[in-house]
């Protein structure tokens, strides 16, 4: 088998679910698509994507040595549907790939290892750095021109045989490998993700304006979320996962590998996540992806959520944060607490 070959199987060997390779020039739409988002400000307060633009419009920009771009597929897949979780209003929904350990830990160490075992293997001078979407690399257009999968209606990387529950990761090498086509899209006149996105937050298929989007808003956005939007969130408190579930590839989908993708966090009690403080908060989600957006930021998504459960005894809990420290926090509160007096009074 040749190396390439041999480093498939080893990349299935350490947990990866599918392999593919490009050149890191092969994807040169993606700085004139990277362009046009920023110009229409559809990144919202997510400065660092035009911070260093340059290098996510061409990765041979962020290595030159470069010459190979190898990406890999580690899948998430839930065993139940998300999108049930929806209906138990008195609960928090958190994204399906928060529900466990930290992916960024996990896929990095199996990158890692697999880089290791590339070195050894292609010979003295082979040289690598691995990406887990914490750098300036666009993995999904990558992973597109390699052939892992194609970028669908709603934006997310699909796979025939995977679905769209997987993570990506990327190692670049001096390593000058056999590349592989790229993959063409299968979505055909199917509109699913588009069609069910609470927010409206796809201008057009294959087009995302971030500031719409509940993942944006509940994760990366800062200060308190648009009002117009707050009720469109419902009980979503990290995360949104509607267009992906409802994708008809899915039924494609492989089982989660790790077990540390196992769901931990579950349908956690509004009442109980609302009155953590940073200290609890953080022992709460030590390990998780979720303690990145610290405590003030998730309570304030847990406030929007109590503000939509239509359950008026979750205004006492509202009321214990309305003179909170945090600006947004606070005023969350206090929408939370009109919203429910608002909804008991109409009754």
């Amino acid at each position: 088998m040749d190396l390439k070959g041999r480093l498939e199987a080893q990349a299935l060997t350490e947990g990866f679910s599918k392999l593919r390779i490009c050149a890191p020039d092969s994807a040169p739409q993606t700085a004139d698509r990277l362009r046009e988002f920023l110009a229409q400000g559809r990144h919202g307060q997510m400065a660092w994507m035009a911070d260093r633009e340059e290098w996510r419009g061409k990765p041979f920009a962020l290595w030159p040595a470069a010459q190979s771009v190898i990406m890999l597929a580690e899948t998430y897949t839930p065993e139940t549907d998300p999108l049930a979780a929806l209906a138990q209003k008195d609960r928090g929904v958190v994204s399906v790939y928060a529900q466990g350990k930290d992916y960024h830990d996990l896929v990095k160490r199996r990158l890692k290892r697999l880089g290791r075992w590339l070195i050894e293997e292609a010979g003295p001078g082979t040289q690598i750095k691995v990406f887990v979407d914490t750098a300036p690399v666009m993995e999904k257009p990558l992973a597109e021109a390699a052939g892992l999968g194609w970028q669908g209606k709603h934006t997310n990387l699909l796979s025939r045989d995977l679905g769209n529950w997987f993570f990506l990761g990327a190692i670049f090498t001096t390593a000058d490998l056999p590349k592989d086509e790229p993959e063409v899209s299968h979505c055909g006149s199917c509109t699913a993700c588009l069609d069910i996105c609470p927010t409206n937050a796809f201008p057009a298929p294959y087009q995302l304006d971030a500031r719409r989007c509940i993942s944006y808003l509940t994760i990366e956005h800062r200060g308190p979320v648009d009002i117009g939007l707050r009720a469109l969130m419902g009980n979503r408190i990290y995360g949104c996962d509607d267009c992906l579930a409802v994708c008809p590839w899915n039924k494609f989908a492989a089982a989660a590998r790790d077990i540390g993708y196992m769901p931990k966090v579950g349908l956690p009690e509004l009442a109980d996540l609302a009155v953590l403080d940073d200290a609890a908060f953080r022992e709460r989600f030590s390990g998780s992806p979720i303690k990145r957006i610290g405590r003030n930021r998730f309570v304030r998504n847990v406030l929007y959520a109590i503000g939509n459960s239509g359950m008026a005894d979750l205004a006492a809990i509202a009321a214990l944060l309305q003179d909170d420290p945090d600006a947004a926090v606070a005023d969350a509160a206090r929408w939370a607490i009109k919203r429910l007096t608002s909804s008991v009074q109409s009754n």
